[in-house]
């Protein structure tokens, strides 16, 4: 028996050849792709939004509240039940919700304002406080006339607890009478119930 000195090798030819060529070719092709997308994006000026304000209307949460309202699911939003937004046209289901929502960041993007603040001046800072100033000098009140408010509330207090003692003595009177009315002595009498400790045997 021959013996052969040839020695068996693993066959590497179904592993794929990687062309770079063909791969920077590709990596230049996207990079061209992605920087085109951006330059068309940015064709327009970027969207300036103004900065929040201070809200100037009343925030209405009970209108509503009590009402018995029929609600059916084909109604439109804005008569189904809850808190209705005309901005975003979404309805919430309630005020807590409500006050979430409108103080939020998709609410007021809506309105066309971001979630920065106006950086005050010291100008306008000294005007609000003129304003401030201004409003509370008609209605001002020192300590004296807090200490008078007070003892006045107290005072009403004390009128409200003596009228409710007063009407929770008349109420136990009336149930009194009513649970002991007063009987004809005479029919008392023919009864058997005259001399129930009235008077004394000699």
């Amino acid at each position: 028996m021959a013996s052969s000195n040839t020695t068996t090798g693993v066959d590497n030819t179904f592993r794929k050849k990687f062309d770079e060529e063909e791969f920077k070719e590709r990596a230049r092709e996207r990079e061209k792709k992605e920087s085109d997308r951006s330059k068309s994006r940015s064709k327009g000026p970027p969207v300036q939004r103004a900065p929040l304000k201070h809200r100037d209307y009343h925030v209405d949460l009970e209108s509503r509240l009590g009402k018995t309202q029929v609600v059916t699911p084909v109604a439109p939003l804005s008569q189904q039940a809850g808190y209705f937004c005309r901005v975003c046209d979404c309805v919430v289901k309630d005020s807590a919700n409500y006050l979430d929502h409108i103080n939020g960041k998709k609410h007021q993007r809506a309105l066309g304002m971001s979630m920065r603040v106006e950086r005050s001046s010291l100008e306008q800072v000294q005007e609000r406080f003129e304003v401030l100033k201004k409003r509370k000098t008609p209605g001002t009140f020192t300590e004296q006339d807090l200490d008078e408010r007070i003892r006045k509330q107290q005072e009403e207090e004390e009128e409200l607890k003596r009228q409710r003692r007063e009407k929770k003595k008349e109420k136990k009177k009336g149930k009194v009478m009513e649970e002991e009315p007063e009987m004809d002595p005479e029919v008392a009498e023919m009864m058997g119930f005259g001399g129930f400790g009235s008077s004394k045997k000699s």
